[in-house]
């Protein structure tokens, strides 16, 4: 037990260990260089972790894993559900039907290509194929991290699922908006897409929350329509997460029985109950009772304990784990990634038509 009387001042030591590590995260990506790179606190943290696990990972007293873990672990479970405070129902009832419908096609479609591309195709172990797919089809790191407690995996595989998300991510921040002013502005036909159908793709296709809000950002006289159509339909897809995190749940309780071979035995139900919990957060955020200032600190203090997290995580990556795994995760990202462009596109189109 991490907090036993003969854990507790390690566990202590490692959660203020990855405390301070996540501090620095947090004013590095308050710079205005990385600001303008759209890279968030949780992928500074990871790749912080990463330099820690490489370098100085020996050095450390082990009596602080227990809290390094339960960083990894309990506390990013308990950030997941307060990052509900981030989203109401109202938002996602503005951007109406075509957005709604725009997340769900490319949550569904891009989580099954990527696992099945993943591991099928391009022979990636499971676990990793599902968190990469996770975090292309939701919400980037964030939606990582809410994947690997469901599938309870080993802290490198989340690491490579993130990574991916940073690489492909970060190219789409650049893409999309010379897509737009290049083509889709101008094109008449099939190929125009309007400022809030626009909107409507960046936010239903690109991975983080922080590369959505630069994408609008980065296109010259740019409408508020575009902007908010986009952040919505990506709040949309994050709070998608629950019910993918409880579908998925279900999935693997009956593969694990089918597997298993229990004849007659009950299939035990998988449900990652902190999913169940953000929803609940996301409906009292929406009933609007808690002053919106507060609502800002709660997520600040959410930020800081994802990248919290986030940083634990990468502390549990060693890249000698990673041999073997060839180029198969980015044949795998780069799959996503292509569906996302291009099948993106095509449904925005179709969905607002």
């Amino acid at each position: 037990m991490p907090f036993s009387p003969q854990n507790r001042k390690g566990t202590l030591s490692g959660i203020l260990f990855v405390a301070i590590f996540s501090a620095a995260a947090t004013f590095i990506a308050d710079l205005n260089a990385i600001k303008s790179l759209g890279l968030s606190p949780l992928v500074i943290g990871i790749v912080l972790g990463i330099f820690y696990a490489n370098t100085l990972h020996n050095n450390t007293p082990k009596e602080w894993q227990s809290g390094i873990t339960f960083s990894a672990k309990k506390i990013l479970r308990f950030a997941i559900v307060f990052y509900g405070f981030r989203i109401t129902f109202q938002e996602i009832a503005e951007v109406g039907m075509e957005g709604f419908l725009v997340s769900l096609i490319m949550l569904t479609s891009t989580l099954i290509l990527g696992s099945w591309a993943g591991y099928k195709l391009f022979g990636m172990e499971k676990d990793t194929s599902i968190l990469t797919a996770s975090g292309a089809a939701v919400c980037g790191a964030a939606a990582v991290l809410a994947t690997e407690p469901v599938l309870k995996s080993e802290e490198y595989k989340a690491a490579i699922a993130v990574s991916m998300v940073v690489l492909f991510g970060t190219v789409s921040m650049f893409l999309y908006p010379v897509l737009y002013t290049t083509l889709f502005e101008h094109a008449t036909g099939f190929l125009h897409m309007t400022a809030r159908e626009f909107g409507i793709y960046v936010g239903g296709t690109i991975h983080e929350v922080a590369q959505v809000v630069a994408v609008p950002a980065s296109i010259p006289n740019a409408s508020k329509e575009m902007a908010d159509a986009a952040v919505i339909v990506k709040m949309t897809r994050v709070i998608m997460i629950a019910p993918m995190l409880i579908v998925l749940g279900l999935y693997l309780g009956y593969v694990a029985k089918k597997e298993g071979g229990a004849a007659g035995g009950k299939m035990k139900l998988v449900i990652p109950w902190f999913a169940v919990y953000f929803i609940l957060v996301a409906g009292f955020n929406s009933l609007h009772l808690v002053p919106q200032y507060i609502v800002d600190i709660i997520n600040e203090i959410d930020t800081f304990l994802l990248t919290m997290a986030m940083t634990a995580l990468g502390m549990g990556t060693i890249f000698a784990k990673f041999k073997g795994l060839g180029l198969a995760p980015i044949y795998t990202a780069a799959a996503m990634f292509g569906w996302l462009v291009v099948g993106g596109f095509v449904v925005t189109k179709l969905v607002c038509a």
